[in-house]
């Protein structure tokens, strides 16, 4: 049976460069975070956004006892200002869509609009042979939407500069599913 996210990291580990630049734009619990700050090493930087306190103090606590290399930045806002934060061009920036896993609260989402944003910088951000993985979860309505308006969207960008592709379980509706957009 296809792992979606052993799958995901097979995508991104070929564009992942010592010393450059990664992005987590949903921190969440810091899986995505700690994987990007191994990766990157000691001279690389890793930044990572998310919109709660909760996530912030998740994953620094999880960075610190996995004993992570000190090349990250925590960010307490949302991904869609990312540009007042990250200047230099992205190898690898990663999306989880939906909600904190854990958290309890299942109402307080990423959205479409900020999603939008973010997406659209991310991808103005990626260096030349960059990827961007974005994992989108339709098992609850904003999640279906924002899956929906992100096919719309990435299906605009053109195949010369970009590879856009999708990786979806068919007969499973409601599982996650994730875009790779790479930069030719």
């Amino acid at each position: 049976m296809v792992d979606l996210l052993t799958l995901q990291k097979d995508f991104i580990t070929p564009h992942l460069k010592e010393g450059a630049v990664a992005a987590d734009f949903t921190m969440g619990n810091g899986n995505d975070t700690l994987w990007l700050s191994r990766a990157m090493g000691e001279n690389g930087k890793v930044y990572a956004f998310d919109i709660q306190e909760k996530a912030l103090e998740s994953t620094r606590a999880r960075l610190e006892s996995e004993r992570a290399p000190l090349n990250y930045t925590l960010i307490l806002d949302s991904h869609s200002n990312l540009k007042k934060y990250i200047t230099e061009p992205i190898c690898v920036g990663m999306f989880n869509l939906g909600y904190l896993p854990g958290s309890g609260n299942k109402a307080l989402t990423t959205l479409r609009e900020t999603t939008r944003i973010a997406v659209t910088d991310a991808i103005d951000m990626l260096d030349h042979d960059g990827i961007l993985m974005i994992a989108v979860y339709p098992g609850h309505e904003e999640g279906a939407l924002e899956g929906k308006m992100l096919d719309e969207m990435l299906a605009t960008y053109s195949r010369f500069q970009y590879s856009i592709s999708k990786f979806r379980i068919i007969n499973s509706p409601t599982s996650p599913f994730f875009f790779i957009v790479e930069r030719k």
